[in-house]
């Protein structure tokens, strides 16, 4: 009789602890599946809300990240919840210490919190999106995602910055409106400067006419400067974001170029020895 009893206890706790785990296993299915059906409806969502209203694409991106972010924090929190329980721990503890940590961070994780706020207000006000080219926390490059903690921002050189939002104190979006292209382009002092800028302003209107990216000009806008051997001339235009450095190496190629084919000389320093 002890010997089954011992047996039906050993069988019972089996099954219990089976039962645990099978538990265990359909929560972290169930957890699989919510966050894919989740994050499908959100990404859903602002495709629709891209379309219908005309939102930049940026804009829609860092949005959407940011819902994705949030959205699977609170499904981590319910599955943690859900898997206290099934081991027969009240959750209300759970609670209870979320709220604790949430008193802990105001009065010790100030840092976290200013994250936290600045990005949030980073995203009310638009200031940045993704895709961007900004300059923030003293990084240049191009904004991959906004969160609320962090803003990761690819340098031109390919290194990923991860910026605390509370570093960022200032930022400077490059990307609002179009650019500006500016080319310096020097002759010598015997030339004809009208004949210089006749010559470059032909050039920079065949320029625009095969370059969509440019938006207004080029234009020679004249005599930048008077340097000791050289006449510095100016040309401006204004391109799409991004095309920029394009349209400025292209310039000054084709501009040169026309310079040399009317014998318009770019002028260079001279070194005279003289033997004694």
């Amino acid at each position: 009789m002890s010997q089954w009893l011992n047996n039906w206890t050993e069988g019972a706790f089996l099954l219990g602890i089976a039962m645990i785990i099978g538990q265990v296993i359909l929560a972290i299915i169930a957890f699989f599946i919510a966050r894919s059906i989740g994050t499908r409806l959100i990404r859903g969502t602002f495709s629709k809300m891209e379309r219908q209203k005309n939102m930049s694409a940026g804009r829609v991106q860092t949005l959407q990240k940011l819902s994705v972010n949030a959205f699977s924090y609170v499904l981590i929190f319910v599955f943690i919840t859900i898997v206290i329980s099934i081991f027969g721990l009240n959750p209300t503890g759970l609670i209870a210490g979320a709220g604790v940590i949430g008193l802990a961070i105001g009065f010790g994780a100030q840092g976290l919190v200013s994250d936290v706020v600045t990005g949030f207000f980073l995203l009310l006000e638009k200031q940045i999106d993704v895709d961007d080219y900004v300059t923030a926390g003293g990084v240049d490059g191009v904004v991959e995602e906004v969160g609320l903690r962090t803003t990761q921002i690819r340098g031109f050189d390919g290194t990923l910055h991860f910026i605390p939002n509370r570093d960022i104190s200032s930022v400077s979006n490059h990307s609002r409106g179009n650019m500006r292209a500016l080319v310096d382009i020097s002759i010598s002092y015997d030339d004809n400067i009208d004949h210089a800028i006749a010559v470059l302003q032909q050039a920079c209107d065949r320029i625009a006419a095969e370059d969509p990216t440019i938006k207004e000009g080029p234009n020679v806008i004249g005599v930048q400067g008077l340097g000791d051997s050289d006449v510095v001339l100016r040309i401006i235009a204004k391109t799409e974001n991004m095309a920029q450095w394009a349209v400025e190496r292209k310039l000054r190629k084709e501009l040169k170029e026309a310079l040399d084919a009317n014998n318009i000389e770019i002028p260079f320093p001279h070194q005279v020895y003289i033997e004694k």
